[in-house]
């Protein structure tokens, strides 16, 4: 298994316990791993993942639907954070900061 694939797993292992109703961004999922520059990397495992892992609730660092090309339809990315009770205007999510979920902080470091 390469390092790449261990990569991919731990990115979707933390995004499973992103709850719901809250989202987090790939800089802070890139943070947690130890990998703080590597938040372009999380969107890229984000990019295809099993449907098991809540891939909608990972974002850019100001709350962008930034991966919402990644979904099979338009607005799907925008329609399950709707869902949850997470207001989306323009693409981004409103009051990101009030609904942010830190993985170093909820997790521990």
């Amino acid at each position: 298994m390469s390092d790449k694939t261990n990569f991919f797993q731990d990115v979707h292992e933390v995004a499973r316990l992103i709850p719901s109703g809250r989202a987090t961004s790939y800089g802070a999922i890139a943070n947690y791993l130890g990998l703080k520059s590597s938040a372009r990397m999380v969107g890229w495992a984000m990019n295809g993942c099993p449907p098991d892992v809540p891939a909608h609730r990972v974002v850019n660092r100001v709350g962008l639907l930034s991966g919402k090309h990644n979904f099979s339809q338009p607005n799907q990315m925008q329609q399950l954070l709707e869902a949850e009770g997470i207001a989306v205007e323009d693409d981004q999510i409103v009051d990101f900061k009030k609904i942010y979920w830190d993985p170093a902080i909820e997790l521990g470091m």
